[in-house]
Parts: C-alpha cells; sequence; structure tokens
C-alpha cells in the first residue's frame, strides 16, 4: 500500500539513523529535560527581546491590542492541530507503535498522518482567511468600540492564518523527532519566530510608517515568516534520519491514509483532546473578551504578563512534558509500571523544586520584573503597575500551572484523554467563577488569578487521579522534602520583598544599565540562598538530578 501511494517528498534510500530502535542508547531524563530547557530558554530569552522591542516601538494601547487578538487566533487554531491535541493524541501512539510493531510500520504511520493533516490544514486554513472577521469578533468583540482597531486585527488575522499550517506541521516533525530522541532540533526552532518578530520590529515596522502603512503591521508578516522557517529548520532532520513524509496528493491517498488504523487511532484521541483543547481556548476567548471591555491596555498588560508567566511554565513545565511523554508511553506500551510511576515521581519532585520558588519570585517580585524588562521606549510607568498585578496573580497559581505539564501526560501515555478533559470543563466553571468574583475587585488582575487558582484546582485533580487508580506511587521521603523546600523558599522571599521595597525600580528608568545588573545581582543572590539553604537542610540535589 505504501509504495502505491503518490508523493510529493521522496524519502531517501537510507534510513539514516533513524534505523534500529534498540541502537539507540538510553535516555538520561535530567540531560534530555536540561537540553530541552536551555534551548527553550533561548527561545524565551529572544521571545523577551521581542516582547521587550514591541514594548518600547509600539506601548499598550488600541492597535497593539487589534496585533495580540489578531496573534491569538492562529495560536487558538494551533493548538488544536499542533502541539495541543493533536501532539497528545499523536505522540503516545507513534512512541507505542514503535515499540510494538517497529520502524518500518512506524514510518508507514507517520506518512498518514501527515497526508490527512496536510489537506486537514489546507481547508482550515481557507475557511479561516475567510472567516477572519467571525473570528476576531468571536475572540474580542470589545474592540468593535474603535472601528480602526478592529478592522487592524481583521486584516492581521488574515495575513497571519497560513502559520497555523506552518505550524502544524512543524508538531508533525517535533512528535517524530521527540519519539527518536532527538530534542534539540524541536526545543531550538522556535527560536526562529522572535528572531522574524524582532526583524519585523526592528526594522520592518520603520519601512511600513516611511510608505504610510501602520507599521504594526509588519508583525504580522514577522509571524508567517516565522513559521515557514521552523518548518524549514526541521525537515533536514526528518530526512537525515529516513524520516521525511511522503504527502499523498490524490484523492486515493487520501482516503488510504485516512483509512490507517494508526490514523484512526489518532483521531478518535484526538476528539476528546479537542474538547480539552477547547475547554482551555474558550477560558481563552473569555478572558479576551472581558480584558477588551475593560480599560483600553488591558489585552496588552495580559499579554506581557502571559509572556512573563510562560518563561517558567515552558522552561520547567513543557520541558519536562515533552521529554516525559514519549518515555511514559513506551513504559505503558512494555508494561513496566513500576519505571512508569518513578518517572512521574522525579517530574513532580524537579516540579516542586524549582516552580515554587519561581513563583515565590512572581508574588514578590513582579514590579522590578516588568520594570527592568519592559519598561522603555512607549510603556508608561503606570504600565508598569498593572502589568505587575497580573504577573502576581499568575505566580499564586504557578506550581499548578507547571505541574499540569508533567500530570496530564500521565493520562496520555495511557491514551486516557477523557479524563483530563472531563477535569478540565470542570475547571472551566470554576475559573468563570472566580472571574465573576475577582474581575469587579481587580479588573484585569483577576483573569490572571483566577487562571492560577483554577491552575491549581486542575492539577491537584490530576493527581488525585493517577493515585487513586494506582498508576502513581510516590516514593518515600515527601514529606520532608516539601518542608526543605518550603524553608528554603521562605528565607527567598524575605530578601527579595527586601529587594523589591529598597530600590525605586521604576525611577530607575533613566538608567537602565544599573538597573538590569541590579535584578541579576538580585536574582543570583537570591537563587544562591535558595540552593544554599536546600543543601543545608540536607537535600541531595546531585542524586535528584542524575536521574
Amino acid at each position: 500500500m505504501m509504495s502505491a501511494k503518490p508523493s510529493i517528498i521522496a524519502r531517501p534510500c537510507s534510513a539514516g539513523r533513524g534505523d534500529g530502535a534498540h541502537t539507540l542508547p538510553p535516555v538520561s531524563l535530567f540531560k534530555a529535560a536540561s537540553t530541552v530547557s536551555l534551548l527553550t530558554l533561548a527561545s524565551r530569552v529572544t521571545g523577551l527581546a521581542r516582547d521587550l522591542l514591541m514594548a518600547s516601538i509600539f506601548g499598550a494601547n488600541a492597535l497593539t491590542d487589534a496585533f495580540n487578538v489578531a496573534f491569538r487566533i492562529p495560536n487558538l487554531f494551533r493548538r488544536l492541530f499542533a502541539e495541543g491535541a493533536f501532539s497528545q493524541a499523536f505522540v503516545p501512539v507513534l512512541a507505542a507503535s514503535r515499540a510494538q510493531h517497529g520502524e518500518e510500520a512506524t514510518r508507514h504511520l507517520i506518512d498518514s498522518v501527515a497526508t490527512v493533516l496536510a489537506w486537514v490544514l489546507l481547508l482550515a486554513c481557507v475557511l479561516g482567511v475567510a472567516g477572519a472577521p467571525v473570528l476576531v469578533w468571536l475572540l474580542a468583540s470589545g474592540l468593535r468600540q474603535n472601528p480602526e482597531s478592529y478592522q487592524a486585527a481583521v486584516l492581521m488575522t488574515r495575513w497571519m492564518f497560513p502559520y497555523i499550517g506552518f505550524m502544524s506541521l512543524v508538531a508533525l516533525a517535533a512528535g517524530v523527532l521527540n519519539t527518536w530522541k532527538r530534542f534539540a532540533v524541536p526545543a531550538a526552532t522556535p527560536v526562529l519566530l522572535n528572531l522574524c518578530m524582532i526583524a519585523a520590529a526592528w526594522l520592518g515596522a520603520p519601512q511600513f510608517a516611511a510608505r504610510g502603512i501602520e507599521p504594526i503591521y509588519a508583525m504580522a508578516g514577522g509571524v508567517v515568516l516565522g513559521g515557514v522557517l521552523q518548518l524549514g529548520a526541521q525537515l533536514p532532520a526528518l530526512y537525515r534520519m529516513g524520516l521525511l513524509p511522503r504527502i499523498g496528493v490524490t484523492w486515493a491517498a487520501v482516503r488510504t491514509a485516512y483509512g490507517d488504523e494508526g490514523v484512526r487511532r489518532i483521531l478518535r484521541l484526538m476528539a476528546p483532546a479537542l474538547l480539552g483543547v477547547g475547554v482551555a481556548q474558550v477560558s481563552l476567548m473569555i478572558n479576551t473578551q472581558i480584558a477588551s471591555y475593560l480599560a483600553p491596555g488591558s489585552v496588552t498588560w495580559l499579554f506581557y504578563a502571559d509572556r512573563l508567566m510562560e518563561f517558567p511554565t515552558a522552561l520547567l513545565g513543557v520541558a519536562l512534558g515533552v521529554v516525559l511523554t514519549p518515555q511514559l508511553a513506551a513504559a505503558k506500551a512494555a508494561g513496566d509500571a513500576a519505571r512508569y510511576s518513578a518517572m512521574l515521581d522525579w517530574g513532580l519532585r524537579i516540579v516542586v523544586l524549582l516552580a515554587v520558588p519561581c513563583a515565590v519570585g512572581l508574588l514578590t517580585l513582579a514590579d522590578p520584573l516588568v520594570a527592568t524588562l519592559f519598561h522603555y521606549g512607549a510603556l508608561r510607568d503606570a504600565d508598569v503597575g498593572e502589568i505587575g498585578r497580573a504577573l502576581a496573580g499568575y505566580g499564586v497559581g504557578l506550581l499548578g500551572l507547571v505541574a499540569i505539564k508533567v500530570l496530564a501526560p500521565g493520562y496520555y501515555a495511557s491514551q486516557d484523554i477523557r479524563t483530563p478533559v472531563r477535569i478540565a470543563i470542570a475547571v472551566l466553571v470554576i475559573t468563570q467563577v472566580l472571574n465573576l468574583a475577582l474581575v469587579p475587585w481587580v479588573q484585569h488582575a483577576g483573569l490572571a488569578l483566577s487562571i492560577g487558582l483554577a491552575a491549581l484546582v486542575n492539577a491537584a485533580w490530576l493527581l488525585i487521579g493517577l493515585l487513586r487508580r494506582g498508576s502513581y506511587r510516590p516514593q518515600p521521603g515527601w514529606g520532608r522534602y516539601a518542608l526543605q523546600v518550603v524553608a528554603a523558599s521562605t528565607l527567598m522571599a524575605l530578601l527579595l520583598v527586601a529587594a523589591a521595597q529598597s530600590f525605586d525600580w521604576i525611577g530607575l528608568r533613566a538608567h537602565a544599565g544599573q538597573r538590569v545588573a541590579l535584578l541579576a545581582a538580585v536574582l543570583a543572590a537570591a537563587a544562591l540562598l535558595y540552593f544554599g539553604a536546600l543543601w543545608a537542610a540536607g537535600l541531595k540535589l546531585r542524586q535528584l538530578l542524575r536521574r
């Protein structure tokens, strides 16, 4: 059947490094997670530079809100067709296929999935471009109070919608590479998007302005170019491994691919995954809708708080999730319950070790962080406090936001997506109840706080489920471990509160270099104090990180 399928991409004669699942050395979880985390750090640092540049050039205004809304729309659909529902279903099935059926059958599965995905994406992009006005209205109808802002959001949505297609194919390639333990390339490629957007803001925006075009439109072009380059960076890696997919271009090839049992299995798993991702995106849409009716700039304040919150969630949660998901799936497929539980336990210990101090940092050092990173150019003094309030709201629930990235793969590895979805639906209701209580009180910061509190509920629910079914059995020593982390974090909090109150972080705007150096010194001192306290309390970090 494979040989009869037409293709637009030919596979090299040699399978290269993709041959032989058993020839690969055993993966070190910490080393792999560290690799992903460090490369993700590069992505987040360039993303931070991007956001800093955007804040300086465009500020927080109606047109910036329009871009952020337009950028969220392709990101929303990316959660459906890329690293969201698709990856949740694709990676466990791919890992199980490789463990149970071997390399050749798995290559066939990759080809079939790529064919179906490519044609679905083509249809989705056409419909998205045509339906952009409806999508903008659904996400942020409050923009219609400013017709210029609304029309700008519609136009930029149309420009950026093809980004979804590129990123979904990137997710396919990343799923394959991660399953073959090639974590570096997928983790590094997001840097390209940030570099393209930096170039668009720095070089493209002035060129647009000189020609009488609204400068913010340059950012939409940067987004699309970033998607193209990310896909282009991953294809050579697949080619060298002999895993470059062959995409069928005829109706017969599409029908054959759709009939593949592996594809059907992925689609069945995607159904609840789509619902789960849809629930998360509905929550995002509701929050954006609410923010669009609040004070001008609220959408942008939340956006910058989101960006800072994504540092710990990506460096910790996403990195651990990327590494653990295929490993957990392989352990499940092999029936190794002890290894499965041990990997979950290790992942949760790393989450507690690193997410708790990060949460303390967001709660105590929100304004200094925002001032140092974003308080330049068009961003006003008042904006710092507004972004800081939202950031502190996220900090309340950071432990939950990160823990979900480890706990949810515990279900995905068992090809159980329905349970996390049911929990997500209940949490959506809880989030909106919290919004009703908090938004009238603290405005846009209430939206962030609702998400944070709901994330804690979500993580606790997922954990209880794994414990009840016996999939996860905590290893001894958790009580002492938690006390050590809490004690060290408390000492660190005292230092950070003193640092936040001892300096005029907003007033240091005129001395940017001094402010950056001061923040770096505070963070370094906090890290030394935290890990020093852990060492003094008897925590053996080397033993924990050696796994």
